[in-house]
């Protein structure tokens, strides 16, 4: 492999917990009198919670349980919608059919708000912000341990702003140079990322690999060519997994990861 792009948030970032902040303030924005009123205002103010006050939120667990089966910001409104309703998601079909109820217009204003109550917090309280994102452990020192041998890059639906900050705080932003991270305003499909990481880079999708948590991520690049691998460690449950191995598409665990990415090996 001569490339290795990276979707960032449940890749690189454990990041959730900071994503269901922000989605609820925007949901309680957006719907005031919401049947989840109580449980927005757990979550106001200038100050983020702490990462264990999230953790311990009765709606959070169902809010992971559906994170995998959306792409953008805007997927996270579509799933408070569902938690509100008391609507069951069992697969992915079923979430979509759901998605395609809701209305277009609100969901793009979801979207929107949700980058600027983003900032607003990052703004009001960083060290509290960047404390609900910390990195995956292993990570940081994997990849610079392999950064001599492969082009890394990222391929994220998160704003680069964001992206740009906690790549810092991790230590590793040398790593990706300008150009090598691309986010949300590139496009909205992770393949339109890997087409442009081979039209600028001039690398074969047969020597690119693609790492993230999400299957239907993985499903959108697979006819590119491109190796496809699932980490196992993000925001996906043997639901995903057993999809992952189906499609033919690696399956790695923080234990084994940097052997298998970094080194050709057989699918699991």
């Amino acid at each position: 492999m001569r490339l290795v792009a990276l979707d960032f948030d449940g890749v690189i970032s454990d990041s959730a917990p900071e994503s269901f902040v922000v989605a609820l303030r925007r949901y309680g924005e957006m719907r005031p009198e919401t049947a989840l009123a109580r449980e927005v205002a757990a979550v106001l103010g200038r100050s983020a919670p702490s990462r264990e006050q999230i953790l311990a939120h009765p709606l959070y667990p169902a809010f992971l349980d559906l994170m995998p089966l959306g792409n953008r910001a805007e997927d996270y409104g579509v799933i408070l919608t569902a938690i509100d309703a008391g609507a069951s998601l069992p697969d992915q079909p079923a979430y979509d059919a759901w998605r395609d109820r809701q209305d277009p217009g609100w969901l793009r204003s979801f979207h929107k708000g949700f980058y600027r109550v983003r900032t607003a917090l990052s703004e009001s309280d960083p060290v509290g912000w960047r404390a609900l994102m910390g990195p995956y452990p292993p990570l940081p020192a994997v990849l610079r341990r392999n950064a001599g041998g492969v082009v890394l890059a990222i391929a994220t639906a998160k704003d680069r702003r964001s992206v740009g900050l906690l790549l810092e705080a991790y230590g590793i932003a040398d790593l990706f140079p300008e150009g090598r991270v691309l986010d949300k305003e590139t496009g909205v499909s992770k393949a339109e990322h890997l087409v442009h990481l081979h039209g600028a880079l001039g690398i074969p999708y047969a020597e690119m690999t693609f790492v993230e948590d999400k299957v239907n991520h993985l499903d959108s690049v697979a006819h590119l060519g491109v190796r496809c691998a699932l980490a196992a460690w993000g925001y996906n449950g043997e639901r995903e997994r057993r999809h992952a191995r189906a499609r033919g598409y690696l399956v790695c665990t923080l234990d084994d990861f940097e052997r298998r990415l970094f080194a050709d090996g057989p699918a699991a």
